[in-house]
């Protein structure tokens, strides 16, 4: 399965004003990210102290990455979404490039 990196940020203008609306709307999203490291789907998740941005590893396909973010929008902005590759990857992708060159 690919996993991908995401970068994500809070949208502060569709926010309401009253503390108890927002703290709502934040609890909801939360339960949701858990939900989501707790089924796997999210592999890492991560906030700025701040509150109001942060990162993800999710895995899966393109497909079911799409169902996942839907679920955080109007209130989350995925600014970056990129696939990414482990170690292992990355090192066999080397070792055939290398292999490939050799041959020519």
């Amino acid at each position: 399965m690919t996993k991908f990196y995401l970068k994500w940020r809070v949208d502060p203008t569709l926010f309401p004003t009253k503390p108890e609306e927002i703290f709502k709307i934040a609890c909801s999203l939360c339960a949701m990210t858990k939900a989501d490291l707790k089924a796997g789907t999210l592999k890492d998740w991560g906030c700025a102290p701040s509150g109001q941005s942060g990162y993800c590893i999710c895995e899966g396909s393109e497909t079911q990455l799409a169902s996942v973010l839907q679920k955080f929008v109007p209130y989350i902005l995925f600014e970056e979404t990129t696939p990414v590759l482990s170690i292992d990857q990355l090192l066999d992708s080397i070792n055939k490039a290398v292999a490939a060159a050799k041959k020519k």
